[in-house]
């Protein structure tokens, strides 16, 4: 998969309206022929959150009937289904060729207070202690727990954790760009992560060995963060099965509070 170039990804997140209900966005430039769910992630966020002004995005729920194709225009659709005085919901979707290629439901909340409890962080350092590690289609800093390589085709648990944080550029202080980028980058290393237990396979035969495509993605934001200060995110994928992989994680700030979760459901297809 191309290299990705972060100027370029934060120009994706610039999103116009160009008629009622009808949204456009830059493409990720890249040399790869389908889009990919990631920049379909953070452009929802964003138009959804345009759209109801004083709100946050609380969950995005995502599914990939269809891959789309960098090759030619497209267009997102977005129904307001519901504007109350705290909640809101937005129906998105992108449209190419006439035929929806990527369906979204995004639930949006005023912050307000209340009772809170979460499950501690993983114990697993500071970012220093961990391993330098560069992902193509992250294009910034990441640094991975136990130098696991998703690559490597030797087996072992189906557990990943990264620490990532954006660095080098001034990030605004909109809560949508933060939560875009953070749902961008818990779309890449999930189907690794659950190939890790199968023998001889890693995320290396993805598109050689295997086809692999996201069919699900859904993301639940807990807390406010910033993405240009280190987050770590914790993954695990409990089964493959029936040509699916199901992977689920967790996101974690520096202090360790704990400010969103995903899940990711994928196609896992021998090449024959």
């Amino acid at each position: 998969m191309a290299t990705v170039d972060l100027a370029g990804l934060l120009r994706c997140l610039e999103v116009t309206e160009t008629t009622p209900g009808s949204w456009t966005a830059p493409n990720l430039p890249m040399d790869y022929h389908r889009i990919f769910g990631g920049q379909l992630l953070a452009q929802t966020i964003m138009l959804a959150t345009a759209t109801a002004e004083g709100r946050t995005i609380r969950s995005l729920g995502c599914l990939f009937p269809r891959e789309g194709s960098l090759a030619k225009p497209f267009s997102y659709e977005i129904e307001l289904s519901h504007t109350g005085r705290t909640f809101a919901t937005r129906r998105i979707s992108a449209e190419q060729d006439g035929r929806p290629f990527f369906l979204a439901q995004a639930s949006l909340h005023v912050p307000e207070g209340g009772p809170e409890h979460q499950e501690p962080a993983p114990d697993v350092g500071d970012p220093a202690d961990a391993e330098p590690e560069e992902m193509t289609m992250i294009p910034w800093e990441t640094r991975v727990v136990g130098a696991v390589d998703l690559r490597d085709r030797a087996v072992g648990p189906a557990e990943y954790t990264f620490w990532t944080r954006v660095g080098g550029v001034d990030l605004d202080d909109r809560p949508a760009s933060h939560q875009a980028l953070l749902a961008y980058a818990t779309d890449l290393t999930v189907i690794g992560t659950a190939l890790r237990p199968l023998e001889g396979i890693s995320q290396a035969d993805a598109g050689e060995a295997l086809h692999t495509a996201v069919t699900g993605h859904s993301i639940w934001f807990h807390r406010p963060f910033r993405i240009d200060d280190w987050c770590l995110i914790s993954q695990r994928a409990p089964v493959v099965a029936g040509a699916r992989a199901f992977g689920h994680g967790n996101a974690f700030d520096r202090d360790g509070m704990l400010v969103a979760s995903f899940a990711q459901e994928s196609m896992v297809r021998p090449v024959t």
